[in-house]
Protein backbone atom coordinates (compact mmCIF):
# COMPACT_ATOMS: atom_id res chain seq x y z
CA UNK A 1 0.00 0.00 0.00
CA UNK A 2 1.63 3.17 -1.18
CA UNK A 3 -1.14 5.65 -1.99
CA UNK A 4 -4.12 6.39 0.24
CA UNK A 5 -7.14 8.50 -0.69
CA UNK A 6 -8.75 10.27 2.26
CA UNK A 7 -12.42 10.98 1.59
CA UNK A 8 -13.77 13.47 4.10
CA UNK A 9 -17.55 13.15 4.19
CA UNK A 10 -17.99 15.52 7.12
CA UNK A 11 -20.45 18.34 6.71
CA UNK A 12 -21.04 21.53 8.63
CA UNK A 13 -24.63 20.96 9.69
CA UNK A 14 -26.57 21.62 12.86
CA UNK A 15 -24.60 21.70 16.09
CA UNK A 16 -21.65 19.59 14.94
CA UNK A 17 -20.02 21.83 12.36
CA UNK A 18 -18.09 18.82 11.01
CA UNK A 19 -15.15 19.64 13.31
CA UNK A 20 -14.55 16.15 14.74
CA UNK A 21 -14.51 14.54 11.30
CA UNK A 22 -12.16 17.25 10.04
CA UNK A 23 -9.84 16.65 13.00
CA UNK A 24 -9.82 12.89 12.35
CA UNK A 25 -9.18 13.47 8.64
CA UNK A 26 -6.16 15.56 9.60
CA UNK A 27 -4.92 12.86 12.02
CA UNK A 28 -5.11 10.34 9.18
CA UNK A 29 -3.19 12.61 6.82
CA UNK A 30 -0.43 13.30 9.35
CA UNK A 31 -0.15 9.68 10.50
CA UNK A 32 -0.09 8.14 7.04
CA UNK A 33 2.41 10.66 5.71
CA UNK A 34 4.65 9.96 8.72
CA UNK A 35 4.54 6.29 7.71
CA UNK A 36 5.83 7.22 4.26
CA UNK A 37 2.57 6.85 2.36
CA UNK A 38 1.41 9.21 -0.39
CA UNK A 39 -1.88 10.84 0.62
CA UNK A 40 -4.52 12.17 -1.77
CA UNK A 41 -7.48 14.07 -0.33
CA UNK A 42 -11.04 15.00 -1.14
CA UNK A 43 -13.30 17.11 1.05
CA UNK A 44 -16.60 16.07 -0.46
CA UNK A 45 -18.62 19.02 0.86
CA UNK A 46 -16.20 21.48 -0.78
CA UNK A 47 -17.05 20.08 -4.20
CA UNK A 48 -15.31 17.77 -6.63
CA UNK A 49 -14.95 16.99 -10.32
CA UNK A 50 -16.18 13.49 -11.15
CA UNK A 51 -13.45 12.49 -13.62
CA UNK A 52 -10.58 13.63 -11.39
CA UNK A 53 -12.16 11.83 -8.43
CA UNK A 54 -12.44 8.64 -10.43
CA UNK A 55 -8.76 8.95 -11.27
CA UNK A 56 -7.95 9.35 -7.56
CA UNK A 57 -9.90 6.16 -6.81
CA UNK A 58 -8.01 4.32 -9.54
CA UNK A 59 -4.62 5.69 -8.44
CA UNK A 60 -5.10 4.80 -4.75
CA UNK A 61 -4.34 1.51 -3.05
CA UNK A 62 -6.63 2.34 -0.10
CA UNK A 63 -9.72 4.52 0.24
CA UNK A 64 -10.38 5.85 3.76
CA UNK A 65 -13.85 7.23 4.31
CA UNK A 66 -14.32 9.68 7.20
CA UNK A 67 -17.91 10.62 7.98
CA UNK A 68 -20.49 11.08 10.72
CA UNK A 69 -23.33 8.63 11.27
CA UNK A 70 -26.54 10.44 10.34
CA UNK A 71 -29.87 8.68 10.67
CA UNK A 72 -28.20 5.28 10.93
CA UNK A 73 -25.90 5.69 7.92
CA UNK A 74 -23.68 7.97 5.92
CA UNK A 75 -24.60 11.59 5.13
CA UNK A 76 -26.27 12.10 1.77
CA UNK A 77 -23.18 13.82 0.37
CA UNK A 78 -21.19 10.60 0.84
CA UNK A 79 -23.81 8.52 -0.98
CA UNK A 80 -24.06 11.16 -3.72
CA UNK A 81 -20.26 11.11 -4.17
CA UNK A 82 -20.21 7.32 -4.35
CA UNK A 83 -23.07 7.28 -6.87
CA UNK A 84 -21.69 10.04 -9.07
CA UNK A 85 -18.04 9.00 -9.09
CA UNK A 86 -18.55 5.26 -9.52
CA UNK A 87 -21.36 5.59 -12.08
CA UNK A 88 -20.29 4.33 -15.51
CA UNK A 89 -17.08 2.74 -14.19
CA UNK A 90 -17.71 -0.59 -15.85
CA UNK A 91 -14.36 -1.76 -17.18
CA UNK A 92 -12.51 0.36 -14.62
CA UNK A 93 -13.73 -0.69 -11.16
CA UNK A 94 -15.88 -3.66 -12.19
CA UNK A 95 -16.22 -5.82 -15.31
CA UNK A 96 -19.86 -6.77 -14.78
CA UNK A 97 -22.09 -8.01 -11.98
CA UNK A 98 -20.27 -11.35 -11.95
CA UNK A 99 -23.02 -13.55 -13.36
CA UNK A 100 -22.55 -15.58 -16.52
CA UNK A 101 -24.76 -18.09 -18.29
CA UNK A 102 -21.56 -19.82 -19.46
CA UNK A 103 -20.21 -20.24 -15.92
CA UNK A 104 -22.93 -20.81 -13.31
CA UNK A 105 -20.32 -20.91 -10.53
CA UNK A 106 -19.86 -17.14 -10.91
CA UNK A 107 -22.03 -15.24 -8.51
CA UNK A 108 -23.62 -11.83 -8.39
CA UNK A 109 -21.15 -9.30 -7.04
CA UNK A 110 -18.05 -11.19 -8.20
CA UNK A 111 -17.17 -8.99 -11.18
CA UNK A 112 -15.05 -6.43 -9.35
CA UNK A 113 -11.78 -5.32 -10.92
CA UNK A 114 -10.35 -3.45 -7.90
CA UNK A 115 -9.17 -6.61 -6.14
CA UNK A 116 -5.80 -5.03 -5.29
CA UNK A 117 -7.47 -2.16 -3.40
CA UNK A 118 -8.69 -1.86 0.18
CA UNK A 119 -10.98 0.49 2.06
CA UNK A 120 -11.48 1.63 5.65
CA UNK A 121 -14.44 3.34 7.31
CA UNK A 122 -13.79 5.85 10.10
CA UNK A 123 -17.04 7.14 11.52
CA UNK A 124 -18.34 9.32 14.33
CA UNK A 125 -21.60 8.67 16.15
CA UNK A 126 -23.62 10.27 18.92
CA UNK A 127 -24.68 6.76 19.89
CA UNK A 128 -22.63 5.16 22.68
CA UNK A 129 -20.50 2.09 21.96
CA UNK A 130 -22.89 -0.28 23.73
CA UNK A 131 -25.66 0.71 21.27
CA UNK A 132 -23.60 -1.15 18.64
CA UNK A 133 -22.10 -3.99 20.64
CA UNK A 134 -24.81 -5.24 23.02
CA UNK A 135 -27.63 -7.43 21.72
CA UNK A 136 -30.32 -5.70 23.79
CA UNK A 137 -29.34 -2.23 22.57
CA UNK A 138 -30.47 -0.23 19.52
CA UNK A 139 -28.26 -1.80 16.82
CA UNK A 140 -28.86 -5.30 18.27
CA UNK A 141 -25.19 -6.22 18.63
CA UNK A 142 -24.51 -5.78 14.89
CA UNK A 143 -21.44 -3.59 15.46
CA UNK A 144 -20.38 -0.78 13.16
CA UNK A 145 -19.74 -3.14 10.25
CA UNK A 146 -23.27 -4.50 10.46
CA UNK A 147 -24.70 -0.99 10.45
CA UNK A 148 -22.54 -0.12 7.40
CA UNK A 149 -23.23 -3.44 5.65
CA UNK A 150 -24.59 -1.72 2.52
CA UNK A 151 -21.40 0.33 2.12
CA UNK A 152 -19.23 -2.74 2.62
CA UNK A 153 -21.16 -4.50 -0.14
CA UNK A 154 -20.85 -1.52 -2.51
CA UNK A 155 -17.07 -1.66 -2.13
CA UNK A 156 -16.91 -5.44 -2.37
CA UNK A 157 -18.94 -5.27 -5.60
CA UNK A 158 -16.01 -3.33 -7.07
CA UNK A 159 -13.56 -5.94 -5.72
CA UNK A 160 -12.14 -4.02 -2.75
CA UNK A 161 -11.49 -5.70 0.59
CA UNK A 162 -12.06 -4.17 4.01
CA UNK A 163 -9.52 -2.99 6.52
CA UNK A 164 -10.67 -2.81 10.17
CA UNK A 165 -13.23 -0.04 10.73
CA UNK A 166 -12.78 2.71 13.30
CA UNK A 167 -15.54 4.43 15.26
CA UNK A 168 -15.86 7.27 17.75
CA UNK A 169 -18.89 7.25 20.02
CA UNK A 170 -20.85 9.71 22.16
CA UNK A 171 -19.45 12.59 20.12
CA UNK A 172 -22.26 15.00 21.03
CA UNK A 173 -23.14 14.08 24.60
CA UNK A 174 -19.64 13.21 25.82
CA UNK A 175 -17.06 14.46 23.29
CA UNK A 176 -13.46 13.45 23.92
CA UNK A 177 -11.61 14.79 20.90
CA UNK A 178 -8.07 14.18 22.18
CA UNK A 179 -8.91 10.55 22.99
CA UNK A 180 -10.54 10.06 19.57
CA UNK A 181 -7.45 11.46 17.86
CA UNK A 182 -5.04 9.33 19.88
CA UNK A 183 -7.13 6.18 19.37
CA UNK A 184 -7.39 6.81 15.62
CA UNK A 185 -3.66 7.41 15.28
CA UNK A 186 -3.00 4.12 17.08
CA UNK A 187 -5.53 2.34 14.85
CA UNK A 188 -3.91 3.67 11.68
CA UNK A 189 -0.41 2.80 12.90
CA UNK A 190 -1.56 -0.75 13.63
CA UNK A 191 -3.27 -1.16 10.24
CA UNK A 192 -0.62 0.55 8.09
CA UNK A 193 2.55 0.32 10.20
Amino acid sequence: MKTVLLLNGGKAFGASGGKINEALHNVAKETLESLGLKVLETHIDKGYEVESELQKLLDSDVWIWQFPGWWMGEPWIVKKYLDEVTDNTQGKLYANDGRSSKDPSKKYGSGGLAKNKKYLFSTTWNAPLEAFTESGQFFEGQGIDGVLFHLHKAHQFMGLSALPSFMCNDVMKNPQLEKYKADYKAHLQKVFG
